[in-house]
């Protein structure tokens, strides 16, 4: 399975392409930057072209985005919801299966704990994906992250899906 993670921004949007299957490897990752005095709606463009291009490279099977934060400005708040938008739509558009999730749950996945910092995140993405040195920068980082957490999750969400439950009239709870 092919995993394209993204960590969405504005400014910069970090990618990482991870091989799942049968150990997670890292296959590329990136970032797609836009300038601060470019429009939104250029940079937007921008942001789409650049997730649509990658969608079209490398053919995932699946999209991983870090889900939305609360900023304390609420204007960055509102503008990383566009930037967030236009990804997702492209990976719609694409029809491939889409997984959000939160900062937290990156950081949980990939470090073991939802408060990780930046460095100790990094420190297990070299551990994980048996990486000379960490992937650069932040952003790039932070989408790697995101897909390698989708590369973790993924067998137990098969085992799931594969297990069949019990519904209807005489159903026992608990099994």
């Amino acid at each position: 399975m092919l995993i394209l993670g993204i960590d969405p921004g504005t400014a910069v949007t970090g990618y990482g392409v991870v091989r799942a299957d049968p150990r997670p490897t890292l296959v590329e990752c990136g970032v797609i930057r836009t300038k601060a005095e470019t429009p939104l709606p250029e940079r937007l463009r921008e942001i789409s072209e650049g997730v649509r291009e990658l969608l079209t490279r490398h053919r995932p099977d699946v999209m991983a985005v870090e889900a939305v934060f609360y900023a304390r400005n609420v204007r960055t708040t509102i503008v990383l919801g566009h930037t967030r938008g236009v990804i997702l739509l492209a990976g719609a558009e694409a029809g491939i299966p889409i997984h959000e999730y939160p900062p937290a749950d990156i950081k949980k996945a990939v470090a073991g704990t939802g408060a990780a910092t930046k460095t100790q995140v990094q420190f297990m993405l070299t551990k994980l994906l048996r990486l000379t040195r960490a992937p650069e920068p932040n952003d790039a980082a932070d989408g790697v992250a995101a897909a390698l957490t989708c590369a973790l999750r993924a067998p137990l969400a098969r085992a799931l899906a594969a297990r069949p439950v019990a519904s209807g009239i005489g159903a026992r709870k608990g099994r």
